[in-house]
């Protein structure tokens, strides 16, 4: 392999890693204007697998918790936990929501 092919070789790859250390910052300024934010009203605070298919999700919104099973036939709220100085609305508790849940007889 000639001199000259190897110096080819070796800019186009300085050229790749280039554009791709542009893009990631290009991503990153983005991503800043696009609305996202650290101080989102939604977060997703923990996550664990069940099985294969359902996971247990804690999400955070507005200061209270909300444990959800997802995967399964259907997702199911498990439980509501308010966060301070918010008080617990009607269908927000957990045994208000599973006896609506049950369904009828």
């Amino acid at each position: 392999m000639p001199l000259s092919d190897m110096l080819s070789a070796a800019g186009a790859l300085g050229l790749v890693i280039g554009l791709i250390v542009l893009l990631r910052f290009g991503a990153r300024f983005l991503g800043s204007r696009t609305g996202a934010s650290r101080d989102s009203r939604l977060s997703l605070a923990a996550h664990l697998a069940v099985d294969g298919k359902r996971r247990l999700l804690l999400v955070q919104c507005d200061g209270g918790q909300v444990l959800l099973l997802t995967g399964g036939a259907s997702d199911v709220m498990l439980a509501w936990t308010p966060g301070a100085g918010v008080a617990p609305q009607a269908g927000h508790q957990a045994g208000h929501l599973a006896s609506h849940q049950a369904g009828p007889g």
